[in-house]
């Protein structure tokens, strides 16, 4: 295979994995040789190496084979050169680390398309955008962390990329460092087999701003937690900015040490609730500008986008999923996006977004998460530890499904629609002066929707 050969792979490579991925992984490959069916290519860094090989190697194996290459393995090597160089940066600890490399800890790449400019803001999410946009500003740190948590597909990851960005482009000489804690926790890892615990040290605290998502990720994982919360504080220490991500809040988090969820508490925390319909319609509103834009001609009947917000209501994800798939649809039909049509092309979609919750589902969450027995839960008892999860599961079987109370009741151990009624209306009055009882709702609530 010559270097002309290469560079044809590499373009057909770019359109396979994307813009984001290719400047990130892809472009810094060196080929240098194809021997006995191992292909050998120069990489800055062994990170990098390792991360291309697990995510993109069976890719380009294919694509190498495609045009004769007869190659069986890769082979991923930093040239002498490159490691004196990584040496270098390692003692300077000036490199930028939104998508470049400090030493051998290269961020994780950002997507261009996670802005604060295509971030839809409604009542739901506006608290999270406004202290994501102060944290961008760069200036002085007021609260710290700022931690960020809420369900799939409601704008975590979205905030904690737009943030990146706009650091990089007010500030370009902030050392910004953004990754994923399951990212976090390999590169510990591989620092321990290596045995280069000290450079790991040197280089994450080197950092101005780090940037963890889903730290929910290393609960009950005791090393990865240890090495964490001696980073957390050595930055903190320094006046430089820590912003955190996850799927529920600090103390909700099974398996998360206690002072780390003190230290995660200590800033600012702040949560994305779910969607409302003025959020997604708007956020349907916004895609499908951009898609008539990348669709000329395409026509969308009135009352298209309220009916899909109305009816997609888990996340945004699936919101945006959905459309993407109906303007795709429509313009290789040469059709107008009709109701009719809609409802033909997403019909497992809409048919999901229809899932019925059960009693006997709720039951079985709300035991789990109160960590009881689901027999106690149904069962006679009267203790405090048993009652309460019990009414709270009768809120939520009101709430959630079209069961009657004395249905409700036959379900709760033969209870009396009069005991459901109660169970009900006192949830009810503590939602509103137990703040506990009303994030174990919301948590509940999530998790059946979803």
């Amino acid at each position: 295979m010559t270097n002309e050969m290469w560079a044809e792979i590499r373009e057909t490579l770019r359109g396979s994995v994307g813009t984001g991925n290719y400047s990130n992984w892809i472009e810094p490959l060196e080929f240098s040789t194809i021997e006995q069916g191992v292909a050998t290519f120069f990489v800055p860094t062994n990170f990098i190496g390792k991360y291309v090989q697990q995510n993109f190697g069976e890719q380009i194996l294919y694509q190498i084979n495609r045009i004769g290459g007869e190659v069986q393995r890769l082979k991923f090597s930093v040239p002498p050169r490159a490691k004196s160089a990584s040496r270098t940066r390692a003692q300077a600890a000036t490199t930028d680390t939104s998508t470049d490399a400090v030493g051998e800890v290269p961020g994780a790449p950002l997507d261009a398309r996670f802005t604060f400019e295509n971030f839809v803001v409604g009542k739901p999410n506006e608290l999270a955008h406004a202290a994501a946009r102060r944290v961008a500003e760069g200036a002085d740190v007021t609260f710290n962390p700022l931690f960020l948590y809420g369900g799939v597909g409601l704008g975590k990851t979205h905030l904690m990329h737009a943030i990146a960005h706009e650091l990089r482009r007010r500030q370009p000489e902030t050392n910004v460092l953004y990754l994923s804690a399951e990212q976090f926790m390999y590169r510990f890892i591989t620092a321990l087999r290596e045995r280069k615990m000290m450079d790991f040290k040197q280089l994450f605290r080197s950092v101005d701003i780090l940037m963890v998502d889903d730290v929910q990720f290393i609960a009950g994982k005791d090393s990865t937690q240890e090495e964490f919360f001696h980073t957390f504080n050595a930055l903190v220490d320094g006046q430089k900015q820590i912003i955190i991500s996850a799927d529920r809040a600090p103390g909700e988090i099974k398996g998360l040490e206690d002072r780390i969820k003190s230290r995660l508490q200590c800033g600012l925390v702040v949560d994305l609730h779910p969607t409302d319909y003025e959020l997604r319609l708007g956020v349907l509103q916004t895609k499908a500008e951009l898609y008539k834009a990348q669709y000329p001609g395409l026509e969308i009947a009135d009352g298209v986008l309220e009916f899909l917000a109305h009816r997609i209501s888990t996340n945004v994800r699936v919101l945006e999923g959905a459309l993407t798939r109906l303007f795709a649809f429509a313009s290789l039909v040469g059709r107008e996006i009709t109701l009719d049509l809609t409802q033909d092309c997403l019909a497992d979609v809409l048919k999901a977004s229809d899932r019925k919750v059960t009693v006997e589902e709720i039951q079985r969450k709300v035991s789990e998460h109160y960590n009881i027995r689901l027999s106690d839960m149904i069962g006679p008892k009267r203790l405090r530890t048993y009652a309460r999860p019990r009414q709270i599961a009768m809120y939520l079987a009101k709430q959630l499904t079209s069961r009657s109370l004395p249905e409700i009741g036959r379900r709760f151990g033969g209870r009396d629609h009069t005991t459901v009624m109660h169970g009900v209306k006192r949830i009810e009055e503590l939602s509103h002066k137990d703040s506990q009882i009303a994030d174990d709702l919301e948590l509940l609530r999530r998790a059946l929707e979803a």
